[in-house]
């Protein structure tokens, strides 16, 4: 059964303060929405098999731990989870990853997806599938069902700066074995689906559009 995790540690919390101000720059939100994912791998991160073995240090015989059982894969949701992804690559390196384009209808908010390329060896491996906002949840658990039935995934997690507690509740609902890990759950979504009292477009705001 998967759980609901809410990182409140201090550095996280500041630097989604920065996220969310207005007058924050292109620059500044990419960077800091970089950092933030990587705090949050560490966290998500944290209860990887390991398994002990032994090397040579320059002076001794050590016994170390390494990683061990599945390999990884980072699945973003395109275009703004895009924005998570070099920071966790650069601490799993070996990680391989996937890309999912859904968007979300404008009229009645369902998911539609317009693109999906997976590493072929994708069922094998613990995916993290990462999107800055968890909104509606429509797009994210259309993800996870896509992972799961066209692919075979089962070890899979998810991974967003931000949740709005009905996003939340369609995860638990269609996906009670996914473990999700966000920094905030907000107070609710407005009639327009977005976050309140969120931080704005996401993808926007990463990539300097409207």
């Amino acid at each position: 059964m998967g759980s609901l995790h809410v990182l409140d540690h201090p550095l996280l919390q500041h630097k989604l303060s920065i996220l969310r101000d207005k007058n924050t720059g292109v620059k500044e939100f990419r960077e800091v929405v970089g950092e933030m994912a990587a705090l949050m791998c560490y966290e998500a991160t944290r209860n990887l098999p390991t398994k002990e073995v032994e090397i040579e240090t320059p002076v001794a015989v050590a016994k170390v731990k390494v990683l061990a059982g599945k390999k990884m894969a980072i699945v973003p949701i395109l275009r703004a989870g895009l924005g998570m992804v070099d920071s966790m690559i650069n601490l799993i390196p070996s990680a391989k990853i996937g890309h999912i384009g859904l968007y979300r209808d404008p009229e009645s908010h369902e998911p539609v997806e317009y693109y999906c390329k997976m590493p072929p060896d994708i069922s094998e491996r613990q995916v993290f599938i990462v999107d800055p906002m968890l909104a509606t949840g429509g797009s994210a658990s259309a993800a996870i069902s896509v992972l799961k039935k066209k692919y075979g995934c089962k070890y899979i997690t998810l991974m967003d700066i931000i949740a709005a507690p009905e996003g939340v509740a369609v995860i638990r609902r269609d996906h009670p074995d996914v473990d999700i890990f966000v920094a905030s759950v907000d107070e609710r979504l407005n009639e327009h689906a977005y976050i309140i009292p969120g931080l704005g477009d996401a993808g926007d705001r990463i990539f300097g559009t409207k």
